[in-house]
Parts: C-alpha cells; structure tokens; sequence
C-alpha cells in the first residue's frame, strides 16, 4: 500500500476539493463501499475547511492502513491526518460538539464532532502556539455509535510521506502479532519511486508470515526475501507483552527513539542493506517496556536531529496522531523533507481522548 496523498491545504479553496477529490480516490483502491467513500469525503472537506479558514493552512495526508476488527480480520482503511502549525484549540471539548461554529481564527471551528462521530476512529492532539493534528480512519463499515473506548494494550500507527508529494512513498511500515508478541517493522527501499516503493512493500507482506519468529530471524528472512529488490533499510521492534520487554533490531538507517519513565533514549540500527549487504550478525537490544512507554521509529526523510516531544499527553494519543505529532514538529516550510519520510509508533495503550483508537 505504497499509494499516498500528501495535498497543501494553503490560500486557495480549491484545495479543499483537492482533498476531497484524493479521499475518494483512496476509498477507491481500499475498496470501501459507496456509502463509505461519501464519509471519506465529507470527513476530508472538513479537515481541509477547517485548515484554511482557522489555522492559516496546513496539509492533509492521506494514507491507506490495515484496520484490525475485534474478531481478527484486517481490511484496507482510508486514514486522513490534518497538520498545521497554527494557534492550536482552546477549548478542545467545545470544538468536539457537534454544531460547534466559532469565527475566532484561534479554533479549528466547526465539524470535527460530526468527524468524530461518522469516522471509525478519531482522535486529536492540540497545544497552544505548536498547533493541532486531526486523524480520521473510515473503514468498510459504519462506525458504531457508542462504541465505548478502545480496548486496553499496546497500539500501533503510522504516518507516511513521499518525497515531493509523488504518489508512492519508497518507505512503509507494517505490524504483526503472534501470542504475546507484538512486532512492528518501518522499511526505507533504497532510493525513491517505484522500485523503492516495491522493497519496502515486500518487507512489510513478508512480515505478516513472520509473527512467531525473534526480529534477527524476521531480518534474516527478509534478507531472503528483498535480494531480487533493491533492498531496504528495516528495522524490527517486537514487544513481548507478557514479559513487558522490548526488542529492538535493525539495519540500516531507520532512526529509533524510546520514550520510558518520561525520558527518551536512542535504539541503534547496525549499517547495512537488508536484501543487499547485511551484516553477519546483528545486535539485539532488550529494553523494559512501562504503561507509559512509547517508541517511534523513522526512516532518514525526518532531520537526523529532531527533538522527541516532551510532551506527556501522546503516549495517550492514537499512535498516528503521536506519529504526526512528531513528524510536524521535525519539520517546517523552510526546511522541507528531502527524501520519503514515514514515522510509526507503538505506544503501551490506554484510553484515547478524543475517540477510538487502532
């Protein structure tokens, strides 16, 4: 699923078609229903409304995820994130009512109540001067209303971004479970474009065979897999859930930063090319994993030097929200992303804020 949309919501209102115009496009290759695609636009307009008219502009990216069901199956979901770096939302639970229209220039103003009440799962982050990131999933079916709050555990979520809005993305992210083992995989094929998209999208199908195996047997087999591609930067982060542990191997350049007790640390990936010129050997790095635990992972499109939120609200946030989160503040209009960038983030869990999480 190496298809992405990445649409400038700025000065002109026929971005907001443009949006639009991309969400029907993705329900149409996650092959949601027409009642389905209609939600997908209708969220998509207001996003984008809302952007233009209260935050001074920002973008809409559009992304298509697996969403699991609660009896097991995966199906294709549209995910619509908003970004901006405006004033943020004062008054979040007012924002969140359905029929809430304000015109001060300091609120995302209407509609997001409606979004969070069609959408399968919702939810925000906003802070004062830093801005507000919006996330929508539409799924083939309709969301339930009243559905209660997520189940407690471990959550996983991604943003992803090409480089110079193309339409595929070189990078991808994909997660697995086997038992107790949660195992999260971030790729960066080599290169950008098509053949870049292909490695990263064989690494992310391989790992869903792959659930019951440690991440330095994942790497080898993924080894095996990418050498006709050409190849991949991969990291594996597995949690094992019953022993509250984190595993954490990769190779190549995927960044990795772990955030534990309210302090953040770097994970190490070892130099290489998985598919190509992997080392012998990889080193594995066995961390404890708390309840407010959150670790993110980046492919080398996010600044070498970016700072980890202190922010102690995202380890609640759905995991693309957290993702988002990262990926704006890492960035801004004057210093563009200079290759494909997708950040995933596997957090300890708990109840969202805002709506249902994945």
């Amino acid at each position: 699923m190496s298809r992405v949309w990445d649409v400038p919501v700025e000065d002109d209102s026929t971005r907001v078609r443009d949006v639009r115009v991309a969400a029907e496009e993705a329900s149409a290759r996650a092959g949601l229903p027409p009642n389905r695609t209609a939600t997908a636009a209708l969220v998509a307009t207001e996003l984008a409304t809302n952007l233009l008219r209260h935050a001074e502009g920002g973008r809409v990216l559009i992304n298509l995820v697996e969403r699991a069901y609660d009896d097991g199956r995966q199906r294709a979901a549209v995910q619509l994130v908003a970004l901006d770096h405006g004033p943020g939302i004062p008054d979040v639970a007012a924002a969140m009512r359905d029929g809430y229209s304000t015109t001060v220039a300091a609120s995302l103003g209407a509609g997001l109540g409606t979004c969070r009440r069609i959408a399968n799962d919702f939810d925000l982050h906003s802070a004062p001067g830093r801005g507000t990131v919006v996330m929508a999933r539409i799924g083939h079916e309709p969301a339930v209303r009243n559905q209660g709050p997520p189940p407690l555990g471990p959550r996983t979520g991604g943003v992803n971004v090409p480089l110079g809005r193309a339409e595929q993305s070189g990078d991808a992210w994909g997660r697995v479970r086997g038992g107790d083992r949660l195992t999260l995989l971030l790729a960066d094929g080599l290169g950008h474009g098509a053949k870049a998209a292909e490695a990263s999208t064989a690494a992310v199908k391989e790992l869903r065979g792959l659930a019951e195996l440690p991440p330095v047997e994942i790497l080898r087999s993924l080894g095996r897999t990418l050498r006709p591609s050409r190849g991949a930067a991969v990291a594996v982060a597995q949690l094992d859930i019953r022993e509250a542990q984190l595993s954490f191997a990769g190779i190549g350049n995927i960044g990795a930063r772990l955030r534990t007790d309210g302090a953040w640390k770097p994970l190490l990936s070892h130099p290489g090319i998985v598919g190509a010129q992997a080392p012998a050997s990889v080193p594995v790095q066995r961390v404890p994993w708390g309840a407010d635990s959150l670790l993110v992972l980046h492919s080398d499109g996010l600044p070498s030097r970016w700072t980890p939120p202190d922010d102690g609200v995202l380890p609640g946030c759905d995991p693309a929200v957290a993702a988002a989160v990262v990926l704006r503040d890492a960035g801004s209009a004057a210093r563009p992303t200079r290759d494909d960038t997708c950040v995933a983030v596997l957090t300890a869990g708990g109840v969202s804020r805002h709506g249902s999480g994945a």
